[in-house]
Parts: C-alpha cells; structure tokens; sequence
C-alpha cells in the first residue's frame, strides 16, 4: 500500500522566540492518512502537543501534497524540497524520457540536503537527475505507525532520528525576569 502524504495549514498559537510572546502562527504539516477527513483527525491529535490548556488550532486548509518519499535525517532540523527527475530510455522514439518526483529531506543547509538526496537516491538502478532543492515550509512530518508494523525497526528509526534535532529550550533570563514582574 502506498503512502499518501497531506499538507495541512493549521493556524495556532506558538512562543515567538524572539519576544517571547504566544503569536498565531500558520503553519503547513504532513500527516499519513488514506483520505481527508483521517488528515484532518490526525493533525489536530498531532497539534495538541503544541497547545496549552484551553488553546485550539484551526486547520486552514488539506490537500495532497505530491511526494514521493520523505527522508529524515540524524541532527537536522529544517526540511526541504528535492526535484529528482528519472532519466529513462523510450525504445521506440529512441529519445530520453525523465519523470520527475519529489523527495522530502531533512537537512540543516541546501548542501546537506543534497548530500541527503545522494544518500537516499544510492540504491536507484537507473540515471537520474536533481534540477532543484529548495527549502521546504513544512514544520513538522508526522507518519502514521500502528504500533504493530512487522518493520518495527523502521518505526524506531523515524521515532530517533527525528527526536535527535536538537532543541534549543534555553529560557531568556531576562524576559523571564520581566515576566515574573508584571505577573
């Protein structure tokens, strides 16, 4: 079964780092799903980890995002868009033909990311090609897992390489200090 992938804009209340303040942000996400209604469920399961109590999101808009596969990373924390274009050979025109997909690959610059592509394009038979990579809006993947995947290990894996991002929890002690004083 193959894997469909959903963007969703979810609109929701995140701590600017900069202020230190909560502003609506709109941000698109991935889900694993099989139609939209589950995309929808998914996302707003997904998002409550980003909530405090009382907070809400609004899901501004769901539609099928066109990649092939997602490929995360060890250590990387941005996401971003590769164009592959599969080269083949039409026997019967006696012309190249390319096809292209796109990956989505986890990388902390445009260089990483194509050197993330190489690695996950390794094992293709064929010629191919990479037109493009650009950063990719997308905050957050999040796959869908049973729990009961025959490739455990595969589940594992995901689970690793995406908690391995570092996250920079370090609180501004100065805007604590202000936020202790008009409390």
């Amino acid at each position: 079964m193959s894997v469909i992938w959903y963007e969703c804009k979810v609109k929701y209340p995140k701590l600017d780092e900069v202020s230190g303040t909560k502003k609506l942000k709109t941000e698109p996400f991935l889900v694993d799903a099989v139609s939209y209604t589950e995309a929808e469920k998914r996302i707003t399961e997904e998002m409550q980890l980003y909530l405090s109590d009382g907070e809400g999101i609004l899901i501004t808009n769901i539609k099928v995002a066109n990649y092939a596969e997602i490929h995360p990373f060890e250590n990387a924390d941005r996401w971003f868009k590769a164009k592959i274009s599969l080269i083949a050979f039409d026997e019967e025109s006696g012309k190249e033909r390319k096809t292209n997909e796109y990956l989505l690959v986890q990388a902390n610059d445009v260089k990483e990311a194509y050197e993330n592509t190489m690695h996950a394009m390794k094992d293709t038979m064929g010629e191919f090609s990479i037109p493009s990579i650009a950063e990719s809006p997308i905050a957050d993947v999040f796959p869908y897992f049973t729990g009961e995947e025959e490739n455990s290990e595969r589940l594992e894996e995901f689970l690793r390489l995406k908690e391995s991002v570092p996250a920079d929890n370090a609180e501004d002690e100065a805007l604590a200090m202000e936020d202790s004083l008009t409390a």
